[in-house]
């Protein structure tokens, strides 16, 4: 079995900061990207950022130059810097690896339980 655990959620100001964390652990044979999406009230879920084990990024556009993915490959642990923060950021945030499990001939997706970002205008 394979868990995401995500944390670094909270309450910030517009224009503040937060750094967000997920870490998978478990049954991990390799990983092949890592990042974060959200999901607003009432809207769909939106990929945010992502990162391949080659270090390669995709960002939407709406934020990039404010947010930074980054990882630690040895830790299995998947980063989300943002910066410059405003109310429209508010939603919760979910951990997505894309990855193959041991006993696994596949890729698959796995998420974490989602850790809500708050920001008051």
């Amino acid at each position: 079995q394979v868990q995401l655990v995500e944390s670094g959620g909270g309450l910030v100001h517009a224009g503040g900061s937060l750094r967000l964390s997920c870490a998978a652990s478990g049954s991990i044979f390799s990983i092949y990207a890592m990042g974060w999406y959200r999901q607003a009230p009432g809207k769909q879920r939106e990929l945010v950022a992502a990162i391949t084990s080659g270090g390669s990024t995709n960002y939407a556009d709406s934020v990039k130059g404010r947010f930074t993915i980054s990882r630690d490959s040895a830790e299995n642990t998947v980063y989300l810097r943002m910066n410059s923060l405003k109310p429209e950021d508010a939603a919760v945030y979910y951990c997505n690896a894309y990855l193959e499990a041991h006993n696994s001939d596949r890729l698959t997706d796995f998420w974490g339980q989602g850790t809500q970002v708050t920001v008051s205008s």
